[in-house]
């Protein structure tokens, strides 16, 4: 069955629950047992989140020998785990972009670009977490699990939004195709 003749909606889900299943069986299955690729993610993460932070004057670092631990004037602060690297969230964007209309040239520069996002709004998460704990140690956990859910979540919303409405029905540019005369 062409894909013209498929209902968009039915096209919609049959494509996410595909990217879904992608995602289920590569990742959970091989990646992740394995476990490198979450814990460099991390561990970049952490020593993004330390660096913005020496940018604002704080003595921010990673622990030496937990890379993944952000240490704030020598005191442990924030450690990031692979629930909170991003990994999902960038996954999660991208399958919705792969699988919602749109020209494939568009969405090889929109995913790429929504993942950079998602993560410096992840790493900005975290050194607001750090800081966070620096000043009111006692609400990280709510603010961990509430605020800045509803905030990354919201901020993906958004871009999923201006996809949606932006650039998904945004026409490719075609070449004319050039005007054969008829003759009859």
């Amino acid at each position: 069955m062409p894909s013209s003749t498929i209902h968009p909606l039915l096209r919609f889900t049959l494509l996410a629950v595909g990217i879904y299943l992608l995602w289920f069986f590569g990742y959970e299955h091989y990646l992740a047992p394995e476990g490198k690729l979450d814990a460099t993610l991390s561990q970049n993460i952490a020593g993004a989140s330390a660096t913005l932070l020496r940018l604002f004057g704080f003595q921010a670092s990673t622990a030496s020998n937990q890379p993944n631990l952000i240490l704030l004037d020598g005191y442990p602060s924030v450690s990031v785990w692979p629930a909170c690297n991003g990994m999902v969230l960038y996954a999660l964007f991208g399958g919705f972009i792969l699988a919602f209309p749109g020209a494939s040239r568009h969405k090889l520069w929109f995913i790429p670009a929504g993942i950079a996002v998602i993560y410096g709004i992840n790493v900005l998460r975290i050194a607001i977490l750090c800081i966070n704990h620096l000043y009111s140690h006692q609400t990280v956990d709510f603010n961990h699990h509430y605020t800045f859910t509803f905030v990354v979540y919201g901020c993906i919303f958004l871009l999923w939004m201006w996809w949606a409405t932006r650039l998904a029905n945004r026409p490719s540019l075609k070449m004319p195709s050039p005007s054969v005369p008829s003759y009859k």
